[in-house]
């Protein structure tokens, strides 16, 4: 196996100015890795890793766009905002180099063959790939993020976690990333959430998720927002779960207690300011809401941080 965890950042990342770009890696588990990178810079920035041919590549772009490049430049392969990418090739190395371009970001989850056969072996069938026909033939297939999946893909770009559970979080993320690609079945998804199937609907949802969120301090009633995007109550629901895994106020709640957190972080508001910024109009409501978030009330939780 040809990947080193000892090597330096640095030592993958080359380019006029990297001062403001990132590039991550976790090791997961044996065979099983998650490489985030974000390019926040007006630069491209280059990174490059060594991988062998044992090791299938997914790659996601979450943000802007990259291009991969093989054989010395010879040939290059764009993946756009919103798009992914597999790429294996059991007969020779892929290694990445890879040109990421400025405001851009991306994740990419590298498996061991022996690795994925382990959490799919009961659906060779299922994934082409693996088939007998095909398991030692190269392989390439590109797509669309879906929303599921942007929302995982997100939530490893934005984690804010203890350091020490990172790599256990993020493990979870890519398990969950993997079946959601693999969860592509047109048919399935017409079984699951008839509605979905049409585009308008998911577009209108997500205009729901950008409303509640605009008008956090005084959200739109369930029907008020229903009428609002041109939806049905039910689709409303239905489709909000659907797509970001959660009812529209348990995730309007998540969202405010994020919102709050940082806040009280940045240290240029009190908790009672922070609380009604967010929607609570007595500071014992908004205490009371951020203990049963985070477990600890908010001035504990600046406590902690000094």
């Amino acid at each position: 196996m040809n990947l080193n965890n000892n090597k330096n950042k640095s030592d993958f990342i080359h380019s006029k100015n990297i001062a403001r770009g990132s590039f991550e890696e976790s090791k997961l588990d044996d065979g099983f890795f998650a490489l985030t990178y974000q390019n926040e810079s007006d630069a491209i920035q280059i990174v490059e890793r060594e991988i062998d041919s044992s090791f299938i590549q997914f790659h996601f772009c979450i943000k802007g766009s990259s291009e991969f490049i093989f054989n010395n430049g010879n040939y290059r392969l764009n993946i756009e905002e919103e798009n992914s990418l597999l790429l294996y090739n059991p007969e020779r190395d892929l290694p990445i180099h890879l040109e990421v371009h400025s405001k851009s970001w991306l994740v990419s989850v590298l498996v061991s063959i022996k690795k994925f056969h382990g959490l799919f072996s009961q659906e060779a069938d299922y994934i082409t790939f693996l088939s007998d026909d095909n398991k030692d033939k190269k392989y390439y297939k590109d797509g669309k993020i879906s929303p599921s999946m942007a929302i995982a893909l997100n939530q490893m770009i934005n984690y804010n976690l203890n350091s020490s559970i990172k790599n256990l979080y993020f493990k979870g993320k890519a398990l969950e990333l993997l079946s959601l690609y693999f969860n592509r079945s047109e048919d399935a998804d017409i079984e699951q959430c008839p509605f979905l199937v049409d585009e308008t609907n998911v577009i209108k949802i997500r205009k729901a998720k950008d409303i509640i969120i605009s008008r956090m301090a005084e959200p739109p009633t369930l029907q008020e927002l229903s009428e609002e995007i041109g939806l049905s109550l039910k689709k409303l629901k239905e489709g909000f779960k659907q797509i970001y895994g959660d009812s529209v106020f348990s995730f309007l709640f998540d969202y405010k207690m994020e919102v709050a957190r940082k806040l009280l972080e940045a240290g240029d508001h009190n908790v009672n300011e922070v609380g009604l910024k967010v929607g609570y109009s007595t500071s014992s409501h908004f205490i009371s809401a951020f203990k049963k978030k985070y477990g600890t009330t908010p001035k504990k939780y600046l406590m902690s941080l000094s």
